[in-house]
């Protein structure tokens, strides 16, 4: 008898699910380059426009405040900042205007720095206080005694000057600001009015009449400084009044609001514990 051999099943197909296709090892790689490359660069512009942002003006000689009153007195001062980083600002000289000559020039002393005031005669005299004036102040000048303005510093030369013109718009001083390294640097050009700011402009004062500079003339001044009004009484007694009942009256609402906040969180305590 020959065995009778029962076929076997055939096994049953498994069908392997694929991996995701993944990018090859270099693919990778250049995107990610890609993307720093791009990263980068975008940090580059946002720090170029930051530092553009915080790059301050180029500073340079000026007269503060820029205006003062026609026909009067006035403080100004000259400022100057060190714009070298190896050298230090040794002196200063400020020229005055020949078609505006002033009576009166007065230096306020700088620790540190010795000062000279120079004058010329005048080829028509001037009346000030009832006296006649043959010359006036053409230059002052400002010389270190030791290190000056360093970098990174600035300094402040007070003056007070007057009479101010009383037909004039501007005065324009001319500045010579001298370093440690023998460089000099000359603010000497005159800005124009709808022109760009020359490279080397020199210091501008602003003449206005005494209600656009604030001063409301010189009786209201003398008025304001005594505090009266025209009836010999205080002039904001009243309003020194008004004030102080009104700053009452804030303090006593002020304090009742505490007091309702305090016992509204009282209450909310207590209602939350039971």
């Amino acid at each position: 008898m020959h065995a009778t051999h029962t076929p076997h099943p055939a096994p049953a197909a498994t069908h392997s699910i694929p991996a995701p296709a993944t990018a090859p090892a270099t693919t990778r790689a250049r995107r990610a380059g890609g993307a720093g490359r791009r990263l980068a660069g975008a940090g580059a512009l946002a720090a170029g426009a930051v530092l553009l942002c915080s790059v301050p003006a180029l500073a340079h000689v000026s007269v503060q405040p820029g205006e003062a009153e026609r026909g009067g007195y006035a403080t100004i001062n000259f400022k100057v900042p060190n714009e070298r980083d190896d050298a230090s600002t040794v002196k200063l000289e400020v020229s005055f205007p020949a078609e505006h000559p002033m009576s009166s020039v007065m230096p306020q002393p700088v620790p540190g720095w010795q000062v000279k005031v120079t004058k010329g005669k005048l080829d028509k005299p001037l009346e000030s206080h009832g006296k006649k004036i043959t010359e006036a102040v053409n230059k002052v000048t400002w010389t270190a005694d030791g290190d000056g303005v360093r970098p990174g510093q600035f300094q402040q030369f007070p003056l007070s000057v007057g009479q101010l013109p009383e037909k004039a718009d501007h005065l324009v001083f001319k500045a010579l600001q001298t370093y440690s390294n023998k460089e000099v640097v000359r603010w000497i050009e005159e800005p124009r009015e709808g022109a760009p700011e020359p490279e080397s402009p020199a210091p501008v004062l602003k003449l206005v009449a005494a209600d656009a500079a604030g001063t409301g003339g010189a009786t209201d001044a003398k008025k304001d400084a005594a505090g009266e009004d025209a009836s010999g009484q205080t002039a904001n007694a009243g309003s020194d009044d008004d004030s102080d009942t009104t700053a009452r009256v804030l303090g006593g609402v002020g304090i009742a609001a505490g007091i309702a906040g305090v016992a509204f969180g009282v209450l909310a305590g207590r209602r939350r514990s039971a």
